[in-house]
């Protein structure tokens, strides 16, 4: 869901105030670019005590490692303008993201690529030979209705009950047959030894990490930023408008109910040595620990050399009110959910959802950022008229 509604000023009226909610990606991209195209003063409003959103970055105080707090994040697109746009305002470190993944004490390559198939069958495969064999293992299905039956299509009963079954039970909460046939559509499935998690152009994290990144695209004489701050809608205003990125039940009130969301918590493991594990993200992906996966930060930042180490479990749990939302479940009864927030959406004319909380869509940063560079250009060319 992406909503413009302008109201327009004419030449001689005052400067125009806009309101933005949230300083994540969102957030800073809109507001920047308000401030590049137009004369206009732009507030910024952040609830927590720092930018950057679920992308935060930070220097451990024990370790000196920059650490993702809100979980792994590397920015990856095939998006030239988003990429140089980053570009601009932080220093793009090239990383590779090679997933490995634990079950009954072996190790598998993700995603799925000829050496995953290699490890799980025990033998060698050409590509052509991996194919047919895997084809001969497949459940046929000409139109799967659920992520279960999609990776039955796909991958076939033994790959998907050792890495994918009981890892999509942890990290969604749900059976993976609730669950639409897209998000396992998402996943690559390759016939060679290519175990680069994406497949994007451009891939890097920024060296100075993502919260410096973000202050940097807010670093403008026209914005004005204020963390720890709350919003409602409801309390008095003088915005000309507002661009909301928080949740979007919780803009209304949670009126027609809560959407469904998930939420990350993190336990620490205190490593006294340079290496935990030997690799920046490991999935766990039975059912026999509650985590499901292990992040090591340092591994993010190779171009750095740490004497010590931290390491991450990630938990998945359903968002409640006192856990902060981070991805949409889309189940059938939150779209119809969704529908009926939508359309007290639209008859605000002077409020412009975006974002992944805000549009109930789960997207990646590269999305997030186009989105709110396409919508910022829409708003001021209409607004200029």
């Amino acid at each position: 869901m992406r909503k413009i509604s302008i109201t327009l000023f004419f030449p001689g009226m005052s400067r125009p105030h806009f309101l933005v909610v949230g300083a994540g990606f969102s957030g800073a991209v809109i507001a920047r670019e308000l401030a590049d195209g137009m004369e206009c003063r732009v507030s910024v409003w952040e609830s927590r005590s720092h930018v950057g959103g679920h992308c935060h970055t930070a220097r451990d105080a024990n370790t000196g490692i920059m650490v993702h707090h809100y979980g792994p994040h590397i920015f990856n697109t095939n998006e030239d303008d988003v990429w140089w746009y980053v570009n601009r305002f932080a220093t793009m470190r090239p990383f590779i993201n090679r997933v490995k993944a634990v079950r009954n004490g072996r190790v598998y390559s993700l995603p799925v690529n000829l050496h995953t198939l290699c490890q799980i069958y025990d033998r060698y495969f050409r590509p052509a030979e991996a194919r047919d064999f895997l084809q001969s293992r497949l459940i046929a299905n000409s139109s799967p209705a659920n992520f279960e039956e999609q990776a039955l299509a796909q991958i076939g009963p033994e790959i998907y009950e050792l890495l994918f079954k009981h890892y999509t039970l942890k990290q969604w909460g749900c059976e993976p047959r609730a669950l639409p046939a897209t998000v396992f559509k998402r996943l690559p499935i390759r016939f060679d030894f290519n175990d680069n998690y994406y497949n994007a152009t451009y891939q890097g994290i920024p060296e100075a990490g993502y919260t410096a990144l973000v202050e940097n695209i807010l670093k403008h004489p026209a914005i004005e930023i204020t963390t720890q701050k709350d919003f409602s809608y409801r309390d008095e205003h003088s915005w000309d408008h507002v661009f909301y990125t928080g949740p979007l039940d919780a803009f209304f009130d949670f009126a027609d109910g809560r959407l469904g969301y998930r939420s990350l918590t993190f336990e620490r493991v205190e490593v006294d040595r340079p290496d935990y594990q030997g690799n920046a993200v490991i999935n766990y992906t039975g059912p026999e620990v509650p985590w499901t996966r292990i992040h090591e930060h340092k591994h993010f930042t190779p171009w750095e050399q740490h004497e010590r180490s931290v390491a991450f479990r990630e938990f998945s749990h359903e968002t409640t009110k006192e856990l902060t939302p981070f991805y949409p479940k889309r189940l059938a009864a939150d779209m119809d959910l969704l529908e009926k927030y939508e359309t007290r959406a639209s008859q605000l004319a002077d409020v412009t959802f975006l974002g992944r909380l805000a549009t109930y869509r789960y997207l990646d940063m590269d999305k997030v950022i186009k989105e709110a560079l396409d919508t910022a250009t829409t708003f001021i060319r209409k607004f200029s008229r």
